[in-house]
Protein backbone atom coordinates (compact mmCIF):
# COMPACT_ATOMS: atom_id res chain seq x y z
CA UNK A 1 0.00 0.00 0.00
CA UNK A 2 1.35 3.24 -0.89
CA UNK A 3 1.41 6.66 0.95
CA UNK A 4 -1.43 7.75 -1.29
CA UNK A 5 -3.69 5.14 -1.09
CA UNK A 6 -3.36 5.05 3.04
CA UNK A 7 -4.02 8.85 3.13
CA UNK A 8 -7.24 8.36 0.74
CA UNK A 9 -8.47 5.47 2.91
CA UNK A 10 -7.94 8.17 6.13
CA UNK A 11 -9.85 10.17 4.65
CA UNK A 12 -12.61 7.86 3.09
CA UNK A 13 -12.59 6.73 7.06
CA UNK A 14 -12.51 10.05 8.05
CA UNK A 15 -15.88 10.55 6.16
CA UNK A 16 -17.24 7.62 7.20
CA UNK A 17 -16.49 8.90 10.67
CA UNK A 18 -18.19 12.66 10.31
CA UNK A 19 -21.39 10.47 8.88
CA UNK A 20 -21.46 8.45 11.52
CA UNK A 21 -21.07 11.11 14.00
CA UNK A 22 -23.81 13.60 11.86
CA UNK A 23 -26.44 9.92 12.09
CA UNK A 24 -25.68 9.87 16.12
CA UNK A 25 -26.18 13.71 16.43
CA UNK A 26 -29.80 13.09 14.56
CA UNK A 27 -30.31 10.38 16.57
CA UNK A 28 -29.78 11.94 19.84
CA UNK A 29 -32.11 14.86 18.48
CA UNK A 30 -34.64 12.29 17.93
CA UNK A 31 -34.52 10.55 20.45
CA UNK A 32 -34.58 13.96 22.93
CA UNK A 33 -38.17 14.43 21.21
CA UNK A 34 -39.30 11.50 22.23
CA UNK A 35 -38.14 11.14 25.77
CA UNK A 36 -39.94 14.45 25.52
CA UNK A 37 -43.18 13.75 24.64
CA UNK A 38 -43.41 10.34 26.32
CA UNK A 39 -43.18 12.51 29.25
CA UNK A 40 -45.91 14.78 28.33
CA UNK A 41 -48.29 11.95 27.51
CA UNK A 42 -47.41 9.94 31.25
CA UNK A 43 -48.26 13.41 32.45
CA UNK A 44 -51.30 13.67 30.46
CA UNK A 45 -52.51 10.00 31.91
CA UNK A 46 -52.01 11.01 35.20
CA UNK A 47 -54.11 14.03 35.02
CA UNK A 48 -57.00 11.57 32.78
CA UNK A 49 -56.53 8.92 35.31
CA UNK A 50 -57.07 11.22 37.94
CA UNK A 51 -60.40 12.85 36.19
CA UNK A 52 -61.47 9.32 35.55
CA UNK A 53 -61.22 8.67 39.39
CA UNK A 54 -63.36 11.91 40.06
CA UNK A 55 -65.98 10.91 37.64
CA UNK A 56 -66.32 7.67 38.80
CA UNK A 57 -66.59 8.68 42.65
CA UNK A 58 -69.42 11.30 41.05
CA UNK A 59 -71.33 8.62 39.28
CA UNK A 60 -72.95 7.00 41.74
CA UNK A 61 -74.53 9.96 43.33
CA UNK A 62 -76.25 10.59 39.51
CA UNK A 63 -77.20 7.05 39.05
CA UNK A 64 -79.01 6.85 42.56
CA UNK A 65 -81.59 8.94 41.39
CA UNK A 66 -82.55 6.73 38.10
CA UNK A 67 -81.87 3.57 39.70
CA UNK A 68 -85.06 4.60 41.31
CA UNK A 69 -86.98 4.66 37.90
CA UNK A 70 -88.15 1.53 36.50
CA UNK A 71 -87.23 0.41 33.54
CA UNK A 72 -90.12 1.52 31.38
CA UNK A 73 -89.35 5.15 33.37
CA UNK A 74 -86.18 4.96 32.57
CA UNK A 75 -86.64 4.53 28.62
CA UNK A 76 -88.98 7.81 29.02
CA UNK A 77 -86.59 9.49 30.79
CA UNK A 78 -83.87 8.38 27.88
CA UNK A 79 -86.50 9.84 24.90
CA UNK A 80 -87.02 13.11 27.05
CA UNK A 81 -83.11 13.32 27.38
CA UNK A 82 -83.07 13.22 23.62
CA UNK A 83 -85.67 16.00 22.91
CA UNK A 84 -88.75 14.01 23.00
CA UNK A 85 -92.44 14.86 24.63
CA UNK A 86 -93.12 11.51 26.35
CA UNK A 87 -96.37 13.15 27.88
CA UNK A 88 -100.25 12.29 27.08
CA UNK A 89 -100.49 15.86 25.26
CA UNK A 90 -97.23 16.21 22.75
CA UNK A 91 -96.14 12.79 22.98
CA UNK A 92 -93.57 12.07 19.92
CA UNK A 93 -93.55 15.60 19.77
CA UNK A 94 -89.56 17.07 19.93
CA UNK A 95 -89.42 20.11 23.06
CA UNK A 96 -88.96 22.94 20.91
CA UNK A 97 -84.94 24.19 22.13
CA UNK A 98 -84.94 21.23 24.59
CA UNK A 99 -87.25 23.60 27.23
CA UNK A 100 -88.58 21.62 29.84
CA UNK A 101 -91.90 19.96 29.99
CA UNK A 102 -93.87 20.09 33.29
CA UNK A 103 -96.51 17.18 31.89
CA UNK A 104 -93.41 15.39 30.87
CA UNK A 105 -91.62 15.60 33.96
CA UNK A 106 -94.77 14.06 36.10
CA UNK A 107 -94.66 11.30 33.78
CA UNK A 108 -91.45 10.37 34.59
CA UNK A 109 -90.87 11.35 37.55
CA UNK A 110 -94.23 11.67 39.48
CA UNK A 111 -95.71 9.57 42.01
CA UNK A 112 -98.20 6.54 41.13
CA UNK A 113 -100.17 4.60 42.99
Amino acid sequence: MDKRDLYDSFGDMEQQMQQMLDKMAQLRADMTTVLEKNAELVIENEHLRERMVEIENEAPKKTTSTTTLSKSRQNLEKLYDEGFHVCNQFYGKRRDDDESCVFCLEVIYGERA
